[in-house]
């Protein structure tokens, strides 16, 4: 069953003025008690090696599919080590979106292994194959084998800032206070 919903925004200065910003207007459906815009996906296209697993998700609601280790063997990840794990996928991603590489929650709570600069971001004008990179931050080694889930990749819409240069900034309370400077 599909209806219209209206989502508006109230920046602070609309808020001041009463105004509201329309942000988005679009369909939405049910499927399975989760809304899901009816907009079309973004079509992205996957070669992959013989062997390798395309990309999946894992439950109805999730946001991220999972990415799975194409290896030969067993990799054994040392702690405090790194290495960057082949996936056997390489990836056509439209104009105007990214590919965003994370650490799956399981293996970051269990054995310390996370993507190492996560999010990591693939571009959509890269072709070569897909890698990730853990790292161990478990007191233990951790072995990964062929077809082992090794993070998640998020499809997600990019916007492109224009870069202006200017001789001033804008005041603000917080001025250039960073690294903790609002609290912990």
């Amino acid at each position: 069953m599909s209806k219209i919903k209206k989502v508006k925004a109230h920046t602070e200065a609309a808020a001041e003025t009463g105004k509201a910003v329309d942000i988005v207007t679009e369909a939405v459906t049910t499927t399975g008690g989760i809304p899901v815009a009816t907009k079309a996906p973004p079509a992205v296209k996957i070669k992959r090696k013989k062997g390798a697993l395309l990309p999946s998700y894992e439950s109805p609601g999730a946001a991220a599919m999972d990415l799975r280790a194409f290896i030969d063997g067993e990799l054994i990840i040392l702690p405090m080590g790194r290495i960057r794990i082949p996936t056997g996928l390489f990836m056509e991603i439209p104009p105007g979106f990214e590919a965003q590489v994370r650490s799956r929650s399981g293996l970051a709570d269990r054995h310390g292994l996370i993507v190492l600069n996560a999010p990591g971001t693939i571009d959509s004008d890269y072709r070569g194959e897909l890698q990730v990179i853990l790292v161990n931050l478990g007191s233990e080694s951790y072995t990964v084998r062929n077809g082992d889930r090794i993070a998640q990749m998020l499809i997600s819409p990019i916007v492109r800032a224009e870069i202006s240069e200017a001789d001033d900034l804008s005041q603000t309370e917080r001025g250039m206070g960073g690294f903790g400077s609002t609290g912990i």
